[in-house]
């Protein structure tokens, strides 16, 4: 395959930092064929606060990706998040110069659209076509070529910090590495995780990860609303931490193996090991009790997405319910209790459309980073970010029979030859 059909995703965390490489076949298809994940040292609530931190972090996921792989990376496309990111949505109006609309004209009713005062520190991320008007005639996904004089555009814009983005750059950069995209992160994950029935009906998607909760509603198949909630799994650890007097990275191993969200379902009889600060002993815990120091904060949490999706003004619209993703949305009773505070239908969305390594990426934690690939894929920006190098043995199991790759198929001539040779050894 050549090096252009070669894709890189990397998702910068608070609590992680994840690589994946992706190879996109002939049909469209992305094979998952390197990962890399380290844990996140240098980022608070999605934004960068240390830079060599951060740096080490990605550069130690992106050698693991390169070596699985057996490639060099060049550029990634890399997803953004945190409290800084506001949306608004626009719209601009132009008339059609030739009565017909032309790619000028799509230009030139988006650069209408995106002509709002935006404050000096900000800038534009994404503009994103919502729906099209030619006439006041509503409802128009693909507007070229269509006949008309008045062309109106409705979009959802999406600003960010500038400083913000110019630190993701300057640790991408410092890696040796070029940035390709910058992708909004709950827009990513959207990809990998929402269906396109979802997307029409109405839906709201919720990516609850270490340091921010995002959010991204759809009506009618645009992204109408984004919004980030600074509150996620870092304050749930903080609060067993600080309830339990147990050190921050027991507190986080507890949080995943036996916390949960919704205190009914919590055995009562369950015990847990508690270790305490210092040399003293480890306590014994009932696991009820871990989960009535949880289900506050989830409580909480979804009661602030709640409020977010009326103030949207799309509560009456989502008729697909809520979708979560995202590591901190794994916890056990988690989608039981978003049910009862939404009181709409609730689903925990595992990322799909991708193939190879399903056993490992079909975890919410990976929603970004195969969304990152799609968002990739999309754009056909496939500029060799990758340099193949010589692969390692793999396993004997992995390599007794290897999938022919294209470049790798017999030609006709070999073909012939070896039948010609069979018939004579036996006839």
């Amino acid at each position: 395959m050549s090096d252009s059909n070669m894709i890189v995703a990397l998702d910068i965390g608070t609590s992680k930092v994840v690589c994946l490489v992706g190879e996109v076949g002939p049909e469209g298809r992305i094979e998952i064929v390197g990962v890399g994940s380290q844990p996140s040292r240098g980022l608070k609530r999605g934004v960068v606060v240390n830079i060599e931190s951060t740096v080490s972090s990605i550069q130690r996921a992106v050698e693991e990706a390169e070596l699985m792989a057996g490639c060099k990376i060049h550029s990634v496309t890399v997803g953004i998040a945190g409290s800084h990111i506001s949306s608004v949505n626009s719209h601009g109006i132009v008339a059609v110069k030739d009565r017909e609309v032309t790619e000028h004209d799509l230009e030139r009713v988006i650069d209408a659209a995106r002509a709002v005062a935006i404050p000096a520190d900000q800038k534009i991320l994404h503009i994103l076509p919502q729906e099209y008007l030619i006439d006041n005639q509503e409802g128009i996904r693909e507007p070229l070529g269509m006949s008309g004089v008045r062309l109106e555009a409705r979009v959802h814009l999406v600003n960010g910090a500038t400083n913000a983005v110019q630190n993701i750059e300057k640790c991408i950069r410092r890696c040796g590495l070029e940035v390709d995209h910058i992708v909004l992160e709950q827009l990513a994950s959207s990809f990998s995780v929402l269906t396109d029935d979802e997307k029409e009906l109405g839906v709201c998607m919720v990516d609850i990860g270490g340091g921010t909760t995002d959010m991204a509603i759809f009506v009618g198949g645009a992204i109408r609303h984004t919004a980030v909630i600074p509150i996620a799994g870092d304050q749930v650890t903080n609060d067993i931490a600080m309830a339990l007097r147990t050190p921050t990275l027991h507190a986080e191993q507890i949080k995943i193996k036996y916390a949960c969200a919704l205190a009914q379902l919590a055995g009562v009889d369950e015990t847990i090991k508690v270790p305490s600060v210092g040399d003293r002993p480890a306590r014994d815990l009932s696991r009820q009790a871990l989960a009535e120091v949880v289900e506050p904060r989830y409580d909480e949490l979804f009661s602030l997405i709640q409020a977010e999706l009326r103030r949207s003004g799309l509560e009456d619209l989502v008729a697909a319910g809520i979708v979560l993703t995202g590591g901190t949305a794994k916890m056990e009773g988690a989608v039981e209790l978003a049910e009862e505070i939404f009181h709409m239908p609730v689903r925990l969305a595992m990322p799909s459309g991708v193939y190879g390594m399903e056993d490992v990426l079909r975890n919410p934690i990976y929603a970004t980073g195969i969304g990152l690939l799609h968002y990739a894929r999309q754009e056909h920006q496939y500029q060799a970010p990758v340099e193949k190098l010589p692969v390692p043995a793999r396993s004997a199991a992995r390599d007794a029979h290897p999938a022919p790759r294209s470049s790798e198929l017999p030609s006709l001539g070999s073909l012939f030859g070896r039948m010609k040779t069979w018939f004579q050894g036996n006839f």
